[in-house]
């Protein structure tokens, strides 16, 4: 999954966007991809390892389509018209790979047999995969205009007066204007919405997993929370120095979530 998600940014990074031969070899890149996923269609050492840890795991198919459809989508379009074509979207590239974690952090074992999570993976999922795909793409809103990659809504930028030359300039080093930080306060309150959701279903959920599963959780969503409370969109230059902690601060922030579990 990361490889060939990789392998399209990439391309789209080097090249500002992906022509019609590339587009039908990375689509039918992605469509063999699934087609490994089905027993017996790759008897390859891989083939064969990959369609046993599925079954065995009982990993939920629908995750793997969906990630296939995001996948498909950065092939075929360039950004996202609307903020609901980001959501729709997240649903494959944040929420699919987020719900394959959580439903391995949620498995029943009994005599060496996998049993299914007492609990709906994906919704369970969602909350805190969108919270972290949110706070994802204002963390890295410079790199990834650099890069030629835009994951904020047209109609978003259109909203607060910007259009995707402004987004561009701004990212290599321009004067942020007002409309910009108003965006970006949009976007943080959504991601804050998220946040809360989180936390309820974190709540719900975390009396079901094995302790090492439940610290999982709580270090991924907080290493996350902790970019979300730098980021400062009245003051702020949305620069990766500013928005990326250190080494030293990360590790304290894990200690302190290991010192709170262990409490």
């Amino acid at each position: 999954m990361r490889a060939i998600d990789d392998l399209i940014d990439n391309h789209k990074a080097e090249f500002s966007g992906i022509a019609e031969d590339d587009r039908e070899q990375f689509t039918g890149d992605v469509h063999r991809w699934l087609d490994m996923l089905h027993d017996g269609a790759d008897i390859s050492p891989f083939g064969r390892e990959l369609t046993a840890t599925v079954q065995r795991f009982r990993i939920p198919r629908r995750a793997l389509e969906d990630f296939a459809d995001s996948m498909l989508y950065d092939v075929t379009h360039d950004g996202f018209a609307t903020l609901d074509d980001f959501i729709h979207y997240s649903g494959g590239a944040s929420v699919a790979p987020a719900t394959i974690f959580v439903h391995l952090a949620g498995l029943q074992e009994k005599n060496g047999i996998y049993y299914q999570p007492p609990f709906d993976v994906r919704s369970t999922a969602l909350p805190c995969a969108m919270f972290s795909y949110f706070v994802h793409i204002i963390r890295d809103f410079r790199k990834d205009q650099l890069n030629n990659l835009s994951y904020f809504a047209d109609d978003v930028i259109a909203k607060h007066h910007l259009s995707r030359s402004d987004m561009r300039n701004i990212a290599n080093g321009a004067r942020i204007p007002d409309g910009f930080r108003a965006m970006m306060r949009e976007y943080l309150q959504i991601a804050d919405g998220y946040r809360k959701d989180t936390l309820k279903v974190m709540n719900q959920i975390c009396p079901l997993l094995e302790p090492r599963y439940r610290l999982s959780l709580e270090v991924i969503f907080d290493l996350y929370l902790m970019v979300f409370e730098r980021i400062d969109p009245d003051h702020g230059t949305f620069s990766t120095e500013e928005l990326n902690p250190t080494p030293d601060e990360t590790r304290e922030r894990v200690r302190g979530v290991i010192e709170r579990f262990n409490a």
